[in-house]
């Protein structure tokens, strides 16, 4: 059973910091692409950051320069250091995994096209002002 429980979330002002966390369990970390995505109310949900192993990254255009998505494996957690924030920036934030082919922007894909998140944790938070 994968389990994926995010924190770190809470309400700051523009141009601060934020490093959210997320705790895997059920698996092995290196088995799956790693991302965050993130919903405002409203609007679609938009994909903000992925990782494969430990190095191969890819961000929205929205986020690059600010955000910087990392994985610790051994202690089975990611994280998404998030800097400079902007009230745009403000949306509930997932953490999710799934098996893929490949990622880019933002987005994780399987081999067929379609988007790989089939894990999503309960989400954290973020409000920027």
């Amino acid at each position: 059973h994968v389990q994926l429980v995010e924190s770190g979330g809470g309400s700051v002002q523009a141009g601060r910091s934020l490093t959210l966390s997320c705790l895997a369990s059920g698996y092995t970390v290196t088995a799956y692409c790693m991302g965050w995505v993130r919903q405002a109310p409203g609007k679609e949900r938009e994909g903000v950051a992925t990782i494969v192993g430990t190095k191969i990254t890819s961000y929205a255009d929205s986020v690059k320069g600010r955000f910087n998505i990392s994985k610790d494996d051994a202690k089975k957690t990611l994280y998404l250091h998030m800097n400079t924030l902007k009230p745009e920036d403000t949306a509930m934030y997932y953490c999710v995994a799934d098996s893929c082919s490949y990622c880019s922007d933002g987005y994780c894909y399987s081999s067929g096209g379609t988007l790989a998140n089939k894990y999503r944790g309960q989400g954290t938070q973020v409000t920027v002002s």
